[in-house]
This record gives C-alpha cells, structure tokens and sequence, in this order.
C-alpha cells in the first residue's frame, strides 16, 4: 500500500542577492540586513561576499551622493521569489530605506540577483537582475566566493567581470578593513 504524504516537502531555491547602501552607518545597514535575512524563516545564508565601496551611479543632473559600501549574499529558501521580494522590501523598510528618486541615496537596497536559473521579465521582479552583467559591484564581489557560479542568461561571472575591465576598472575596491559576518 502506498502512502500519500500529508505535505509536500517546499521547493528550495538557491538565490543571490545583493546588498548596497550609501546613507548613515553603511557597514552597520548592510550587516542589519545580513541578520534580518538570517532571521526570515525558510532561509539560510549559505555565503557572504566580501564587502566592496564604489561610487554612486549617477544619472545626468543627479545630486551628488556618498559612495556605497557593497556586499553579495547566497541563500537556500523555500520561500517563492515574489515572497523574496516581498521580505527583501520589508527589510528595505525597516532599516530606512525611503524610494524618493530611481538610483537615489539610500540606507539599503536589496537586490535579486537572481533564482535558480529562473529568466522572467514579470514587472515586478525580472529575473535575473537586468543589470547585474554591466555592474561590477556585483559581479566581484559574487565572484570573490564563487568565481564559478554562472549569471543566468548572461554566462559565467569571471567572464563579465573580465568583460567589464575588472573590478578596479569599474571603480569597485575591496574594503579588506570591513566584514560582514553571520551571526
């Protein structure tokens, strides 16, 4: 007799995600975000990335603003991606994060990187991210941890990252002094 299970065991789904911020305690928000992650159920952290700074990507008249601290974080979750993006949006809040201009200042930002090997172009979450393959503030700082993991759609991130001209190139540094840790 064969026996049916009460539950389906969830569907896991390993995600990258990355991590900026350019206002207030920039090292404290990112690490803010490690643990709230870390806090959300159905979620492990499998990897964190070195932390980088960069320069704010500006749009033509944009005000000036600080450079941001940048960091790249590997998940294992059950949760859907729309409920990702949901948890990342409640972090977003709960740590400050005010959407005033598009790439404005902000105290952090959560991005999708992306899920499994999923490609979407649903309005409100494409997958992978749609600029993940130009950014080198994303791609080296993945790249430290896993310099063999593949960018859906786009190829392997060594690759990127070398098409770009590196991460120095980009204006992307290491910041050696700074860590994010899990607690």
């Amino acid at each position: 007799m064969n026996q049916v299970p009460l539950t389906d065991a969830p569907r896991m789904h390993a995600a990258v995600l990355a991590l900026g911020g350019n206002l207030g305690d920039r090292l404290e928000n990112l690490q803010a975000a490690v643990d709230s992650l870390a806090d959300t159920p159905s979620l492990t952290i499998s990897w964190i990335s070195p932390v980088y700074e960069t320069a704010p990507l500006l749009e033509e008249g944009a005000e000036p603003q600080d450079d941001y601290l940048n960091a790249v974080v590997g998940v294992v979750t059950a949760l859907s991606p729309d409920m990702l993006l949901m948890r990342a949006q409640a972090i977003e809040e709960a740590l400050g994060r005010v959407r005033e201009t598009r790439w404005g200042a902000r105290t952090i930002d959560i991005d999708i990187v992306q899920v499994d090997d999923l490609v979407s172009a649903a309005a409100e979450l494409t997958l992978p991210h749609p600029r993940a393959a130009q950014r080198a503030f994303v791609l080296a700082p993945w790249h430290d941890v896993r310099p063999d993991d593949v960018l859906a759609g786009a190829g392997p991130i060594a690759e990127l990252l070398a098409g770009l001209g590196g991460a120095e190139a980009q204006g992307a540094v290491r910041r050696e002094d700074l860590e994010l840790v899990l607690s």
